[in-house]
């Protein structure tokens, strides 16, 4: 392998400790292809709050999974992805998949930039993850046999973070790919009350969904000692997105894919089979 074709294909997976960084990485690794991991902790340490960090981790990069931590809509995250951007078509970069979200106006700025980044680009535009039932916020909630969220009522279309790891890992190894936007949803639309019994259902147990308002949400939020930029980015989002405007399905697993979206249910059933939710 020559040098040249080394460093189109070496990727550097950003948040590669993540929900969707873990699996993309793990994707690429499987077929062969050369990871960097983007992390704080990793050999080459990445880290999004310190900018000293970047070029080491892009020297000799070809394309970035940028999965931005911990939000595209949190304040100032524009002005880092344009420095990003521009520091990863300095060091050589060719080509970046951006992890990206639905019905956020902040999220829409950094598509933009992405956009005109001057770097090939793949915009991968996700529902809300349905593994925070399992690997995010909720999961102690689950485990306690109560889930208590404002907006319950609202039908939203989980995404399987698997199918937002295949759709990136195609698109960092595929240049059919390029210029393309992907959102990605599942193929239905349920309440958080609804995901909640489908839980209760696949694990066989009782679990309580409690609807609560968006200030009672923040205080036991707070209760449980959850980070300060963690509360104020989930109040956002159940104040924002997840207001309906992201209740119609998108197809973008199939037209990346050519293959259906996992189901909520689907999901379910594998989690629990993984003990993931046994208190």
């Amino acid at each position: 392998m020559t040098n040249t074709t080394s460093h189109q294909q070496l990727s550097l997976i950003t948040g590669a400790t993540g929900k969707t960084g873990s699996r993309v990485a793990a994707l690429l690794e499987a077929a062969g292809r050369p990871v960097r991991h983007g992390s704080r902790t990793a050999a080459i340490p990445f880290d999004w709050t310190d900018r000293q960090t970047w070029a080491p981790a892009l020297a000799g990069v070809g394309s970035v999974y940028l999965a931005f931590q911990p939000d595209l809509a949190v304040p100032g995250a524009p002005d880092i992805i344009r420095a990003f951007t521009a520091a990863a078509r300095a060091a050589g970069v060719r080509s970046v998949v951006l992890l990206s979200g639905r019905g956020e106006p902040e999220a829409l700025e950094c598509e933009e930039i992405v956009r005109d980044s001057g770097l090939s680009w793949t915009i991968v535009r996700c529902a809300f993850f349905a593994h925070n039932f399992s690997e995010g916020a909720f999961v102690d909630d689950v485990l306690a046999g109560a889930v208590a969220l404002p907006n319950g009522d609202v039908p939203e279309p989980f995404v399987h973070v698997d199918d937002i790891a295949e759709v990136a890992a195609a698109a960092l190894t595929d240049p059919r790919h390029a210029g393309q936007l992907y959102e990605l949803t599942g193929p239905r639309a349920l309440s958080f009350a609804d995901a909640v019994g489908e839980i209760a259902a696949a694990t066989g147990r009782e679990i309580a969904f409690v609807p609560v308002s968006r200030p009672e949400f923040v205080a036991a939020l707070s209760e449980y000692r959850v980070p300060a930029d963690v509360i104020s980015l989930l109040d956002y989002l159940f104040g924002t997105i997840l207001d309906g405007r992201n209740t119609p399905t998108a197809d973008g697993v199939r037209r990346a894919l050519g293959r259906e979206a996992r189901d909520f249910t689907d999901y379910a059933k594998e989690t629990a089979a993984t003990g993931a939710w046994t208190p």
